[in-house]
This record gives structure tokens, sequence and C-alpha cells, in this order.
């Protein structure tokens, strides 16, 4: 811990000093660190020793940090490069991550402390400045361009999103190119062997066969799509980002699966097909809000015939009751206009529209880390050529969000659901087995 000095030798109450940029940081986060915090000005605080820490580079990262208190204004100072985590690779900053996770706690200083932070930093770091370029524009911002969720606006955050470059995505999802959740049918499964066996699952849980037709919407780079179709299945894929349906449409080719298979670039919503066997929906729930799901599981009840499966997949909260609006690091850097709740919100949801049965939930929570591990990994492996794709901000925020959201999936702040269902006929019939026919 440090300790403050007399000023003058003759003010000794610590309130009349001047504070140092270490003191200031342990005035917001509270003076028992098990980290070490440097700073540009030379002074530091926590063990010398610590394994993890957060070095303070330049007075821009003061800035970020006083004018945006909390996770954005870190991770403002972070990307820009303005703040260093030190012990860990930025690629994979997990363990440095887990170690900040575990020792900061913001907490609001007293206005006497206040005062003093003002006058230690000068009233220059109070002074809001822009922030780097990866961060997309305020909610008030975004209002005033487009609705929330219209057709256009969600275009643009899924463009801001996943249009980031393919061959980046090609290097941290690897040879899957698939940006879900893995299921691993063991500890020590690779991810690829981990993101084959998740479209075996979602496969076999909607009963799909040689000649079944298949909408898959939200579908990325067209993962779901090729899997099925590599089986005989007619598949339909719909994303909205451009770049994503390019590389699927292009691997389709490559497969020789055309016969079968069509990625799209559109929204789900402009599909007029029906009649399907099964409608899966892998990640896109996320992105819809909740104020759309009746009309979001009406639309995949419409697509479908009468005894047709259904199952959603995404992330979501461990409880029905909190915001269901994404934090600010999350909200500007990394799914702007997210949202998440409840699987029980889900399943109720479901069920209102009329007509659809809910069979089965599942929670992949742990899955999703081990996901997220496995990306970082990859990341690592190819950070010199991310760093050149995509430039060192890109890079290091990417490998910050999954990292973070790891240890998300281990507190059990987040979860990751399957909900699987079947349309009913007039008669509220359906024709399943008593018992799950899948393998888990």
């Amino acid at each position: 811990m440090t300790t403050y000095k007399d000023s003058a030798g003759s003010k000794t109450d610590a309130q009349q000093a001047k504070m140092t940029l270490a003191q200031v940081f342990e005035s917001l986060v509270g003076g028992n660190l098990n980290i070490r915090v440097t700073a540009y000005d030379g002074s530091a605080a926590g063990p010398e020793d610590a394994e993890f820490g957060l070095n303070l580079v330049t007075p821009r990262g003061t800035t970020y940090l006083v004018t945006a208190p909390g996770d954005l204004g870190l991770a403002r100072a972070y990307v820009s490069g303005d703040l260093e985590l030190i012990g860990a690779h930025p690629g994979d900053p997990y363990g440095a991550l887990h170690a900040l996770a575990a020792d900061l706690e913001f907490k609001r200083p007293s206005p006497l402390v206040l005062a003093q932070v003002a006058r230690s930093l000068g009233i220059e770091h109070f002074k809001p400045i822009a922030p780097p370029p990866q961060e997309a524009l305020p909610r008030w911002r975004r209002f005033a361009e487009g609705l929330r969720h219209s057709k256009a606006r969600d275009a643009e955050v899924i463009h801001h999103h996943y249009d980031v470059s393919n061959t980046f995505y090609e290097w941290v999802l690897g040879s899957s190119m698939t940006y879900t959740c893995a299921v691993y049918p063991d500890l020590d499964a690779s991810l690829e062997v981990a993101q084959e066996n998740k479209y075996r699952l979602i496969f076999d849980k909607l009963r799909l066969k040689a000649g079944d037709r298949l909408l898959d919407i939200g579908c990325g780079w067209g993962g779901m799509v090729r899997y099925a179709a590599r089986r005989g299945v007619h598949v339909l894929g719909v994303t909205l980002s451009a770049e994503q349906a390019q590389w699927a449409q292009q691997a389709i080719i490559d497969e020789g699966l055309s016969e079968f298979a069509e990625v799209r670039h559109s929204d789900y919503r402009d599909v007029t097909e029906s009649g399907f066997d099964a409608v899966s929906s892998i990640g896109l729930t996320e992105h819809i809000g909740v104020h759309n799901y009746p009309s979001y599981f009406s639309f995949m009840r419409d697509k479908l015939r009468d005894g047709g499966m259904l199952l959603n997949h995404c992330i979501t909260r461990p409880d029905n009751a909190k915001s269901s609006r994404a934090g600010s690091f999350i909200d500007r850097y990394v799914f702007p206009d997210g949202e998440l709740t409840g699987s029980g919100k889900i399943i109720s949801k479901l069920q209102d529209i009329g007509g659809v049965e809910v069979l089965h939930e599942e929670d992949f929570r742990y899955h999703y880390a081990m996901t997220l591990r496995d990306w970082n990994r990859n990341l690592v492996d190819h950070w010199d050529e991310a760093v050149e794709e995509v430039g060192e901000g890109t890079a290091r925020l990417w490998g910050l969000y999954m990292a973070g959201c790891r240890i998300g999936f281990e507190r059990n702040i987040v979860q990751l659901h399957h909900v699987l269902g079947v349309k009913l006929d007039d008669k509220g019939r359906h024709k399943l087995p008593l018992r799950p026919w899948w393998d888990a």
C-alpha cells in the first residue's frame, strides 16, 4: 500500500498532499491491492512481486479513466495502448483479468477525496476526449440514426461486429469458422472436434434426415448450413453480414454443396419460403431485442410445417429479472444493441405465441468458457498476423473481450442455453418419441 508524503515538511494531512497517479488509482479501487499498479509519473502501488499488474502509460489514459470510470474507461485506455496489462499476452489476458476481477472493486470516493483527485490531476484530465476508433456510438446517437432493432440499424450493428475481416476470424475461430459456443464431448477435445460435435447435436435434436429442409437464421459463415447439406438436407441460411455471406457461399461452392445449400445476405424477416422441417437459430437471439421475442418466435413457428422442430441457441442471464441491456463495454465495443435475458423468459415467450410445445432446454455455460479459452489461444498463435490484418487496437480489444467473457461464464454471470420445441398441429398433437432421441 502506498503512503502519503508530507508536503514541504509542514502539511502531514493526506488531504493537503498532492496525490500520485498510483494513489489516485488506490483511492478508486481500495488500498489492499494484490496486483501491481505503476504509472508514467514513476509512482507505484501494490506488492512488488505481484504476478499481474496495470501500467498507466500516458496522460491520455488518465483522461479515459477519469472521464469514464469503470469498465468503459479501462477498455478505452487499454484498447488505445495507454494502459498495459502486465504478466499476460494481449491475445489472451485471462490470467491478468482474473486477478484484476478478484482485486478491483470500483467505488465512489468521498467528495473530499474527489476534490483532491481533481486538484492532483489537473482540470485538463476531466475534459472528455474522442474514444478509440473501435468504439461504437453511444445508445442515444444510435437512436438518432435509426430505431432500435429496425432492419437498417440491425444491419449496421452486425456490420460493426462481424465485418471485421474474414481472415482475422479464420485465425481466431479456427478451421470450423464458427463463432458460437462449441459442445465439448470431453475435457480434452479440440475446438474443431467440439464445434463439429455442436452441429451434430443440433442436427440430431432437430431430427433432420436426407431430403429435409432446414432454415438457419443468423447462419454466420455457414457452419450449420454446410454440416446439414453434407448429409443431404436442403438448407437456406441467412445473415446480415455481407462478408459472412460471401465467405459462406464460396465455401459451399468449394465443397460442392450448391445443390443443397444457399446462404443469403438478408434480414431473416425477408425470408418468404415456408414449410421447413426445422428452423435453427444459433447465436442470433442476443441481437433481436427482448421486446421482439414474440414476433421472432412467431416467425420461426410460421416457417415450419406441422410437426417441424425449432432450436434456439443463445447466450442467457442466470435469472429473468435483471435488465436485459448489456454493460457499457459490451454495448460500445462488442455487441451494440445486444440484449440478454434468462432462459425462463425465453421459454415463456416461446410458449406464449401458441402452437409450439417446448420439449427440452440445456445449459452449456462451461462449454462456452472452454470455447473462449481456445479462441484466445488461437489469437495468441496468430498475434503478429492479426495485428497486421486489423491493427493492434482491434486485436487487443478481441483478446480483452474474449478473456473477459470467459470469466463471465465461469462465474455464472452469463450462460448459454439450447431451447428445443416442436410445432403442433391444429389439434395440439405431434408424433415425436416419448423420450429424448439424441446422444448427449
